[in-house]
């Protein structure tokens, strides 16, 4: 099969810009409107979009100032909600992000297994280790964890949970009404996982899927989450403001799996990217200031103290003068870095930066025609910068439909993306191999040798 973009469509209801809310096409209340969600999956689905991603803090605040009017400070849990838009949807996918800090891998891997029979096969869980002290103190601590054990416990949650996703084989269930033999017991298996944070005895009591097991995705860019994401991510999302350290980002999580045993094209790197689209570039540019100016200088500086790490409060500074140091913190080292990167290559005092940010928070910003997009879109594809993107509409639901409706027909027309889904299950649609069973396939090498 000929090599295809692949699109996740990142859309939570409230919007991707801070200030997406205030903007007169988006609902007041779109990040808490079940029918608004069910609109968004059927336009994405309309669109050929592989995937609905959301992601998820667990704490008032996530991704914009508390004491601001940023609509993301209350949404839904993503599991739940997707769990209600499967059956309204046929084929596209679903992504949901779940904590490997603050969720006991059992829990885990039930509630994914369960949205993957629900969904028919479309179901894939973003693992993220969850940052924030806010976050802690929600959970029986006064601060989070440090950056090197989260993703010690992260790395053996993944393996605990795809341990408990493989409880049953494949065809353990006879469901014989006639002779009364309803599963194979001998294709049920206890997990026996003992380790530094998990013990954990098994099975897990939720069957496998039409497409074996959720898909795996993962988004971190430090040492540390790079490590974790070759090793075990299936789908990679990623922050890059650049196509030369996309392509280092690209190379390097490719050879990290090639080196682990891992097929690399098994591994889709799909970098973030927020899009303002217009028929014309001055179009794009209007929708682009539009935007902008609805921004207040609160949620500015919140978004702002919240990327930086959170010890850094610009609360009293000259917002047209540059950011000041801001120490490393526990939380997301990456993220931290590209925004200090972004403020430096371009020159930007804090007001300019936070409104770089605003609808995309280090993730890539195009303004522009679909032509345009389409083309940074196909030289990064062509260049071993991504496999595909995941696409940040700035504001919902109009920022959505202007990309399925003018960037998707471009890239199409240049054969770059699908024009019918390839298959049912998330796996078949993102390209990606049927995950063996590794107690059949023990069976087997047995039966083989014998």
């Amino acid at each position: 099969m000929t090599r295809k973009i692949r699109l996740g469509a990142f859309l939570p209801g409230g919007g991707q810009h801070v200030a997406s809310w205030r903007h007169p096409d988006q609902p007041v209340d779109g990040a808490t409107s079940f029918e608004f969600h069910k609109q968004l999956a059927l336009t994405a689905e309309r669109g050929l979009f592989d995937a609905y991603f959301l992601a998820d803090g667990l704490a008032v605040g996530f991704g914009g100032a508390r004491e601001g009017g940023n609509a993301r400070v209350a949404g839904f849990e993503p599991v739940t909600l997707f769990s209600a838009l499967a059956p309204l949807t046929t084929h596209l996918g679903f992504i949901a992000t779940s904590s490997t800090t603050y969720e006991e891998p059992y829990t885990t891997a039930r509630k994914f297994a369960s949205l993957d029979l629900i969904s028919g096969g479309r179901a894939g869980w973003n693992v993220v280790t969850t940052t924030g002290d806010l976050t802690a103190q929600n959970f029986n601590r006064e601060t989070q964890l440090p950056h090197a054990e989260r993703y010690r416990r992260a790395a053996e949650h993944v393996d605990v949970v795809r341990k408990l996703w493989e409880s049953f084989e494949d065809d353990a269930f006879i469901r014989d009404k006639e002779t009364g033999v309803f599963f194979d017991p001998a294709k049920l298996h206890d997990t026996n996982h003992r380790g530094e944070h998990f013990s954990v005895r098994g099975p897990l009591n939720v069957s496998r899927s039409p497409q074996g097991h959720p898909v795996i995705v993962q988004a971190g860019q430090s040492e540390d989450g790079r490590e974790l994401a070759a090793a075990t991510a299936e789908v990679i999302f990623t922050a890059q403001q650049h196509i030369e350290t996309a392509q280092e980002f690209y190379r390097d999580i490719k050879a990290r799996a090639r080196g682990l045993g891992r097929n690399p094209d098994h591994i889709l790197v799909m970098p973030g990217v927020s899009a303002f689209v217009g028929r014309t570039e001055a179009e794009a540019r209007e929708k682009y200031d539009r935007l902008t100016s609805l921004i207040l200088e609160e949620d500015g500086i919140g978004l702002l103290n919240g990327l930086t790490g959170g010890t850094l409060d610009l609360h009293g500074y000259d917002l047209d003068g540059p950011l000041p140091p801001a120490p490393p913190t526990e939380g997301m080292k990456s993220r931290q870095a590209l925004i200090r990167q972004i403020a430096d290559e371009n020159n930007f005092t804090i007001r300019q930066l936070y409104q770089w940010i605003a609808s995309a928070r280090g993730h890539y910003t195009i303004v522009g025609t679909a032509e345009r997009i389409a083309d940074t879109l196909q030289t990064w594809f062509e260049n071993e910068a991504a496999d595909g993107f995941n696409i940040l509409p700035p504001w919902l639901p109009t920022a959505l439909d202007d990309f399925v409706d003018l960037v998707i027909p471009e890239l199409q027309r240049r054969g770059l993306f699908r024009t019918v889904y390839e298959g049912r299950t998330l796996r078949e649609n993102l390209g990606l191999p049927f995950p063996t069973n590794r107690w059949a396939a023990g069976r087997a090498v047995l039966e083989a040798a014998e």
